[in-house]
């Protein structure tokens, strides 16, 4: 696996009879890259920070299901290439798990423009996410996604700092209705600082 590359090419995906061969093989591998790539953030939150495999993994899986050939390549390239850290990034996908769908419902009522919140500490400098701009994350109504995509884009010295391990580094949202950070293990710290040239 390769967390340093910076994009997919069409010559990265196996055809799908190969794919299928080595599905099995490859998750197993993903839920160990994953597994270190996962902070929850509050009762109902995690981040997940992607990276070359994650997104190449989600690529497979959707021309899998979806069945789509060489357009729907080009689609799903063109939607998960921007969510690879470049290496001065930090890129996650911020998911709010609630599986009863009336307090689903009340909950992202109550979080419009969430990711305009979301922050992540490296000792005393607050990073604030940039969230991807394909489409508005809070309806009309004020109800927000269950998922955003985030970048956080890190100084030289933010991105030494926080591969150093000498300061504090945490992840946390900051909207009134939902403010919970966590900090980062040294797993986590080590799997994400390889994101980072």
């Amino acid at each position: 696996m390769s967390a340093a590359r910076k994009s997919i090419s069409p010559d990265d995906i196996l055809d799908m009879q190969n794919y299928e061969s080595e599905r099995n093989d490859r998750r197993a591998r993903l839920r160990d890259i994953k597994r270190d790539r996962r902070v929850e953030i509050g009762p109902c939150a995690t981040f997940y920070f992607e990276n070359y495999d994650t997104m190449l993994h989600q690529i497979h899986e959707m021309l899998r299901i979806e069945g789509g050939g060489d357009e729907q390549l080009k689609d799903e390239l063109e939607a998960y290439n921007p969510l690879i850290p470049q290496g001065r990034d930090l890129v996650a996908t911020l998911m709010f798990e609630i599986d009863d769908e009336v307090r689903r419902d009340r909950m992202l009522r109550q979080l419009s423009h969430v990711e305009e919140t979301c922050y992540l500490q490296v000792g005393d400098q607050k990073i604030m996410a940039r969230a991807e701009d394909d489409v508005e994350r809070t309806k009309d109504d004020g109800k927000t996604s269950s998922i955003h995509f985030l970048h956080f884009d890190l100084s030289d010295d933010q991105a030494e700092a926080f591969k150093n391990g000498d300061v504090v580094v945490s992840v946390g949202i900051g909207h009134e209705n939902y403010a919970h950070a966590a900090g980062l293990s040294k797993s986590v710290r080590s799997a994400l600082g390889g994101d980072l040239d």
